[in-house]
């Protein structure tokens, strides 16, 4: 039997299975950026680096801060909590200095001009 093949972490079975919404059209968020969108209520950050977009739960796990709005390191894939300076990679949510503090990530697809999000 064949290996599963792997998309952003997922299988493709996983994959075809993800359900994705449109949040914005790209050339609502400037690379270099980051906004909040919601999904089904809940705040999602979404980030551009160069055209390639990341999208992380928007609560920082320190003290609750809005990552959609803080800092974006297009150099290190990181965003920086505007209200503490905890830092997060946009690849994978996880913290470059504490690998314990980490925040969901969620899978980003663009089609034509729209960016859609996965949820489950």
């Amino acid at each position: 039997m064949a290996a599963p093949y792997f998309v952003g972490g997922r299988s493709l079975e996983e994959e075809e299975m993800a359900n994705f919404v449109k949040v914005i059209t790209a050339t609502d968020l400037a690379p270099g950026n980051g906004m909040v969108v919601e999904i089904g209520g809940r705040p999602v950050a979404l980030f551009n680096v160069g055209g390639q977009f990341y999208a992380l739960d928007n609560t920082c796990v320190h003290r609750g801060g809005p990552l959609g709005e803080g800092y974006v390191d297009s150099t290190n894939m990181t965003v920086q909590c505007p209200w503490h300076g905890w830092v997060y990679s946009l690849v994978n949510g996880a913290s470059p200095v504490n690998s314990m503090a980490r925040v969901e990530k969620f899978e980003v697809k663009v089609e034509g001009d729209d960016v859609l999000v996965a949820v489950d």
